[in-house]
């Protein structure tokens, strides 16, 4: 999305609370800026109003106070090495973008901001040289989402580019141990981050939260996360241009004990967070509960050496299972030849596939892989499942009427 040249200033103008900075809803609309005075809410105004990505059902606008975005600012310097240089590929108007734009103004200088009107190694390649050329001895930064990841590793220039950063944040989806092998393997120095517009981007790095978030696992397995990063409320923006929050038991308690109640499923092993998908991703067949995340996980490391690039998991409806366990790929450069020889049939591919598995690997698996030209996502890189599941019903659909 375009951004103005006064973004820095007016980041500048949220932070003093001369203003309140709105992002819009999509990559289309334009950054605006608000009057305190129509804050409807108790206490200070906020700071920033922004959507969430709408994974789960209808976008939410979220606010959040300057403490919070600058206490999530702070926190990553002092986790990384320090203030440094940003590169910027992301969009703004999502948490992950716009704290590249905080973090760089805090640390005095602008981010170099990608001009490519979408992602390609080769842009990226280009445009982060001159960045790394000119430091002064800072360190330097960028935050990628995997689906980015994944194409710089497979461009030789792009991935030498990257190398070259101090530290690269990777948030935004989940993310393959086969990604972060392929990333260590090059070179790359890779941060994985968790976190959401509600709590003003990414708290826990590489599994451990900020100073002052906590992380805690309820009954129901899934996170819960506390602290000063945390977003005050929800908000409706009325006609009028005003700003009411809205209640929900999402978002609880009050100061430090603010608390994000999240749909994501997690495990602590020796204070260490794990993410293992989200509730509402969850596939229910033929009565057992599968992960599509944790499959995923599962399958690319296997099926990688054979031309595979990506892997999503989704699900079709099926009168015996109940839910069909189905898998879109995207191929890399070099498929093996069985591989490519059986892009044209789900169900062949799939047996194909299946029958690399070592035994280790149990458990409910896809009965079709279907080959698709690029792996449904949002806009910041989340996958996008509802999509995914269209296009493995019409896919297979076509496939049977065939």
């Amino acid at each position: 999305m375009p951004i103005p040249h006064d973004l820095p200033a007016a980041i500048d103008r949220t932070l003093i609370g001369e203003s309140i900075l709105l992002l819009p809803q999509d990559r289309s609309g334009s950054i605006a800026e608000a009057d305190p005075a129509l804050w409807l809410g108790s206490g200070p105004a906020p700071a920033l109003i922004l959507h969430t990505s709408g994974s789960t059902g209808a976008a939410k606008a979220v606010a959040l106070s300057a403490d919070a975005l600058t206490t999530s600012a702070r926190a990553t310097e002092r986790f990384l090495a320090g203030p440094g240089r940003w590169y910027l590929t992301l969009p703004v108007n999502h948490i992950a973008g716009f704290q590249v734009e905080l973090r760089a103004r805090l640390a005095g200088a602008d981010p170099v901001r990608s001009s490519a009107p979408s992602f390609t190694a080769a842009a990226f390649a280009e445009e982060v040289a001159p960045l790394l050329a000119r430091t002064d001895g800072a360190p330097t930064y960028t935050s990628l989402v995997p689906t980015q990841l994944h194409r710089i590793l497979a461009d030789p220039a792009a991935t030498k580019a990257a190398a070259g950063f101090t530290a690269i944040l990777l948030g935004g989806a989940a993310i393959s141990p086969a990604l972060l092998t392929a990333a260590e393997a090059a070179g790359l120095s890779i941060v994985r981050t968790y976190g959401m517009s509600e709590t003003a981007g990414g708290c826990v790095y590489d599994g451990r939260p900020f100073d002052g978030v906590s992380v805690t696992i309820t009954d129901a397995g899934t996170i819960d996360l506390t602290g000063p990063v945390v977003a005050g409320a929800y908000v409706r923006i009325g006609p009028d241009g005003t700003i009411t929050p809205v209640d929900s038991p999402a978002l609880t308690g009050s100061g430090a004990t603010r608390t994000i109640h999240t749909s994501d499923l997690g495990r602590i092993e020796n204070g260490v967070l794990s993410v293992l998908g989200r509730v509402d991703d969850i596939i229910v067949s033929g009565g057992t509960n599968v992960s599509p995340h944790a499959l995923e996980a599962t399958l690319l490391p296997q099926w990688q050496s054979h031309g595979i690039a990506e892997v999503l998991v989704t699900s079709v409806p099926d009168d015996e299972w109940g839910q069909r366990i189905v898998a879109l790929v995207r191929l890399g450069a070099d498929p093996d030849d069985a591989v490519a020889r059986l892009t044209r049939s789900p169900v062949e591919l799939g047996a194909h596939l299946r029958g690399l598995l070592p035994e280790s690997v149990g458990g409910l698996l896809p009965r079709e892989v279907i080959v698709v030209d690029e792996i449904p996502n949002r806009s910041i890189g989340k996958p996008d499942r509802r999509r995914a599941a269209e296009t493995a019903r019409n896919v297979l659909s076509s496939v049977t009427e065939k």
